[in-house]
């Protein structure tokens, strides 16, 4: 388990489910760190710390975020639901509303998948909203890191102007 600090954290985590790469699990790290997530739940095959490709790319991050490992992503999810978290599916899909439009409610859990595979359907079905992020290009997705930016400082933006 990760250390914590005294700082107010913003009350959010974010679960990666299977995610294969330790640089991108670095990467996770680094940006938690940098928005003030209140901790990473690694679940699955997601490599947790102490790795060296999780410190090349996290810089230190490692130290002051947070982070559980869990097995199994579903039990973590039913832990982090009965304590009143939403639970928020990065997907894209027929149900899924748009980052920029969707209202968080806190705190909340958001559910990253694996890099090829993305998230498994039991886990879709468990969340009680999934969220796309607005693709424009020939590509219909983004690398799991970048995406967990791009989410990471669309809920800050949105608990600034809600806390």
């Amino acid at each position: 388990m990760g250390t914590t600090d005294c700082r107010q954290r913003m009350p959010a985590v974010m679960l990666l489910d299977h995610v294969r790469s330790m640089f991108n699990v670095g990467a996770f790290f680094r940006t938690a760190d940098a928005v003030g997530l209140e901790r990473l739940l690694l679940c699955g095959i997601t490599a947790h710390p102490p790795q060296e490709g999780i410190a090349k790319t996290a810089l230190g991050a490692e130290q002051s975020v947070p982070w559980d490992y869990h097995v199994d992503s579903a039990v973590a999810l039913r832990m982090f639901k009965a304590r009143g978290y939403q639970l928020a599916a990065i997907e894209t899909g027929d149900r899924a509303v748009d980052l920029f439009d969707w209202l968080p409610r806190w705190p909340v859990c958001v559910v990253f998948g694996n890099e090829v595979d993305g998230l498994a359907p039991d886990l879709v079905a468990s969340c009680d909203v999934h969220v796309r992020l607005p693709m424009h290009g020939v590509k219909n997705s983004l690398n799991v890191a970048t995406a967990g930016g791009v989410v990471a400082y669309e809920l800050l933006r949105k608990w600034r102007q809600y806390a």
